[in-house]
């Protein structure tokens, strides 16, 4: 969610954490913006799903809404804390420019305050109305993406959205625990899905920002490495994530329908990830390889095979 500059400076540009002038409106906007509403979107798509495959139906109501608002607030405390951190290279890169942080809509204590606050209410939460197990795992991903990603990782190796994204994927044991207070295999598959899913997503994307991230010093591998190299990876990666998908089918005994949408929607993701391969050892590069195309698919792909995920329990009630 991006804000237009709602009003001109207070004091000189020299100081870019100078703090602005914003109606009330600008200001609760810019808070929302700190929270990265597109990826808790995408974070819920994994949590919602997989706690219809605990229950082996539907959940019970106030689990899953507990689960969906004390996540929605733990995913929010790492992404404001993350442009807490990254408010220096959010300004140097086009694409994050006009984040509250990087603006100074937002005052950095702010953003700061906002995401311990939202971390300690998350935790209180879901212990108090969930489950400690639940409690926990939040807390771990929280840490783990503001510690081990943004501040280890991140500004340091091009494997960064690679060991990085394991906190994208803890939604999934969330949503599992949240229902049964116990973990087993099957969120396990579905972690791998996400994480095997995550690089290629994230790549195709920083392909498209290259000269930004180049800018701001972060070695994302599109920086680092040329598209031949970045693209045999992402192949790589989405073979793997289709695989996982598959071994989820047997391993949480889902029905037919659940495997029929895995199999199309994975021979779709590696069609395009070879087309794309392809396209880069033929001489096309820049924007003529059209990375979004995969970008955009690698989000259907992962939205419609969650889906298919929360279906097919309910498909396999109707069938018992």
């Amino acid at each position: 969610m991006a804000l237009a500059d709602p009003a001109p400076r207070t004091t000189s540009d020299a100081d870019p954490e100078a703090p602005r002038r914003t109606s009330f409106g600008e200001y609760v906007r810019a808070y929302v913006a700190l929270s990265k509403p597109r990826v808790i979107e995408l974070l819920l798509i994994t949590t919602i799903p997989v706690m219809f495959v605990a229950a082996g139906g539907v959940p019970p109501l106030w689990t899953a809404v507990y689960t969906l608002l004390f996540g929605t607030m733990s995913a929010a405390s790492a992404n404001a804390m993350n442009c807490y951190i990254d408010r220096d290279i959010d300004r140097e890169m086009r694409r994050t420019r006009q984040r509250p942080g990087a603006m100074a809509v937002v005052t950095p204590r702010g953003a700061l305050v906002y995401g311990l606050v939202l971390a300690v209410g998350s935790t209180v939460g879901f212990a108090l109305l969930v489950n400690l197990l639940s409690a926990a795992l939040s807390v771990f991903a929280i840490l783990f993406y503001i510690f081990v990603y943004t501040l280890l990782l991140k500004r340091r190796t091009a494997q960064n959205v690679v060991w990085g994204g394991i906190a994208g994927c803890m939604p999934v044991l969330i949503g599992w625990s949240a229902v049964t207070d116990s973990l087993d295999w099957a969120p396990f598959v579905l972690f791998l899905v996400v994480f095997f899913w995550t690089p290629p997503h994230t790549w195709t994307l920083a392909m498209r920002y290259r000269e930004d991230y180049a800018q701001a010093k972060v070695p994302m591998l599109p920086v680092v490495a040329g598209d031949r190299r970045v693209l045999l990876e992402c192949v790589l990666y989405s073979w793997a994530t289709v695989i996982v998908s598959l071994i989820f089918w047997p391993v949480a005994g889902t029905t037919w329908f659940y495997g029929a949408v895995a199999f199309v929607l994975g021979l779709l993701l590696v069609v395009q990830a070879h087309r794309l391969l392809r396209r880069s050892r033929a001489g096309v590069s820049g924007a003529k390889l059209k990375t979004m195309g995969f970008f955009h698919l690698s989000n259907a792909y992962l939205a419609l095979l969650f889906a298919a995920v929360t279906v097919d329990p309910l498909i396999a009630g109707l069938l018992a």
